[in-house]
C-alpha cells in the first residue's frame, strides 16, 4: 500500500529547539523522527511512499537525496576506501515521492494534492509525521477491511499531563486528570479508501470537515489501541523519545525483534 506522510507543518512548539529544520527531520537518536516512522512502515512491506511537503520542505528533499546507506548499517570498508560492503541495508528498496503541497495548506488540501499519486490501490495508508507507535499494522489493516469503511484511524489514551475542566455558569464543577477519564485522542496511523476524496472539498481540513461528513454516514472506524504510541509535539516530548532511544530498545523499532 501507498504510504501518505504530511510533512508540511511549522512545528511551532518545537521552534525553540531549531528553527531551521522542519518538526519531521528532529532527529529521535540518531535519526530523523520521520525516518523512524518510515522505517516501521517498510518493516510490514509497505515501502511506497508520498511526502506532503510545506515548511521547509528542502531540507527534507535534501536529506534523502544526500542519504549514505553507511550512516545506518554496518560496513566493510577495504582497497583503502575505494570499496565498500554493506552488510545491510535499510532504504534502497523505498519508493518517495517529494510533493509541494504549501507552506499553509491544511491537512485535506495536502491529500487533495498527492491524490494523483495514489495509483490505482483503493485503499492506502497515512499519517502525521511526528508520532511513532509499535501498532500491529497488519492486525489494524485486516479489521478495517472487514468494517468496510470508508476511513478509519487510531485511537489511543492521552499521554499529555493536563485536566478537563467541567463548567456550569461560570463554575467549575470538576477538575479530572484527563489520563483517568475514557477519553480517547487521534492518534493519526490513518487508513483510506480513495472514497474518501468524495468527502474532501478544496482546501479543507481532513479532521476539521471530512470526519465530521464521514461520522454523519457511519463512514470512520476506530481502532482503540493501548500500547506504545508517542506523538512529538514539544521539546519535552524529544527528549523523552531521546531517552527511549537510549535505553537500546526504543519500543518502535519492531524491526529490530
Amino acid at each position: 500500500m501507498k504510504v501518505v506522510l504530511f510533512c508540511g507543518g511549522l512545528g511551532t512548539r518545537l521552534r525553540d529547539y531549531d528553527e531551521n529544520i522542519p518538526k519531521p527531520m528532529v532527529s529521535v537518536g540518531h535519526r530523523p523522527i520521520i525516518w523512524n516512522l518510515m522505517r516501521y512502515y517498510a518493516h510490514y512491506g509497505h515501502k511506497d511512499f508520498v511526502l506532503c511537503l510545506g515548511y521547509k520542505a528542502d531540507t527534507i528533499k535534501k536529506y534523502f537525496l544526500d542519504y549514505n546507506e553507511c550512516t545506518s548499517n554496518d560496513f566493510e570498508l577495504s582497497e583503502g576506501g575505494r570499496k565498500i560492503r554493506l552488510m545491510n541495508e535499510d532504504i534502497r528498496d523505498w519508493r518517495i515521492t517529494f510533493a509541494d503541497t504549501g507552506a499553509q495548506s491544511e491537512i485535506g488540501e495536502r491529500l487533495r494534492q498527492v491524490r494523483k499519486y495514489l495509483g490505482d490501490d483503493d485503499i492506502f495508508l497515512a499519517n502525521y509525521a511526528d508520532c511513532l507507535s509499535d501498532l500491529p499494522l497488519p492486525k489494524y489493516i485486516d479489521q478495517f477491511v472487514a468494517k468496510d469503511t470508508v476511513a478509519g484511524f487510531v485511537t489511543v489514551p492521552p499521554n499529555t499531563s493536563f485536566h478537563y475542566v467541567s463548567v456550569e455558569q461560570g463554575l467549575v464543577t470538576d477538575v479530572t486528570d484527563i489520563a483517568k477519564t475514557k477519553l480517547r485522542v487521534n492518534g493519526g496511523f490513518f487508513i483510506f479508501r480513495k472514497k474518501i476524496f468524495d468527502y474532501l472539498g478544496e482546501g479543507e481540513d481532513l479532521v476539521g470537515d471530512a470526519f465530521p461528513r464521514l461520522i454523519k454516514e457511519r463512514q470512520l472506524a476506530a481502532y482503540d489501541y493501548d500500547g506504545f504510541w508517542k506523538a512529538m509535539d514539544t521539546f519535552k516530548d524529544k527528549v523523552q523519545l531521546d531517552k527511549l532511544v537510549a535505553t537500546g530498545k526504543p519500543p518502535w523499532e519492531i524491526w529490530r525483534r
